[in-house]
């Protein structure tokens, strides 16, 4: 079974990819969708980033407040160095467990991973293929603002958390342009497809 690693900046058009590859039978294991999973209310990761951020990353019906505990990890480099290490280690160990389950059942030959950081979590070692998805800054920056509601100053302090474009490209066996309409986006994937 080949996997592939999906990762672009933010705004780059992943969930784009992901949900155009769903809609064709391809399992796709998203990293964000994990992170999401492992704090739910109550959770053993919920607590801990409780006891090492405070109870203000928390809303009133205790779920995370992603805007407030963004806020903090954004500002802080070590902070964001502290919420990586806790979350990074857990999502690792259930993407490999969810790629072991899928290979398991022999139904795929072929799943893709999901992942912003997949250079800096070293995921990318799991993989056999990385297709990096690809807009400039100022696109970018206007899908974030549309999309989340934040403020430029803030989208750039998360682009400037990240691995860099030209790095990124650097390190990508394929390279997707999402700086047009998302038909143009299909048209390459559906090219990648064909050679799998």
């Amino acid at each position: 079974m080949k996997v592939v690693g999906l990762t672009g900046g933010i705004g780059s058009g992943k969930s784009t990819v992901t949900e155009y590859l769903i809609s064709k039978g391809f399992p796709v294991l998203d990293a964000d969708k994990i992170a999401r999973e492992i704090v739910l209310p109550g959770s053993e990761m919920l607590i801990r980033l409780t006891a090492v951020f405070g109870k203000e990353i928390l809303t009133d019906d205790g779920s995370l407040n992603r805007k407030k505990l963004g806020e903090i990890v954004f500002s802080d480099a070590e902070k964001k160095k502290t919420l990586d290490g806790l979350m990074h280690t857990r999502i690792l160990e259930l993407i490999h467990e969810r790629i072991l389950e899928i290979r398991e059942t022999g139904k795929h030959t072929t799943i893709f991973i999901d992942a912003p950081l997949l250079f800096e979590t070293g995921l990318d070692e799991s993989a056999d293929e990385i297709w990096v998805i690809d807009a400039d800054d100022e696109i970018r920056i206007r899908r974030i603002m549309e999309r989340d509601g934040l403020k430029r100053e803030e989208i750039l302090k998360r682009i400037r958390s990240q691995m860099s474009r030209e790095e990124r490209i650097m390190r990508a066996d394929v390279v997707l342009d999402n700086a047009g309409e998302p038909e143009a986006l299909y048209r390459q994937i559906d090219e990648l497809l064909k050679k799998l």
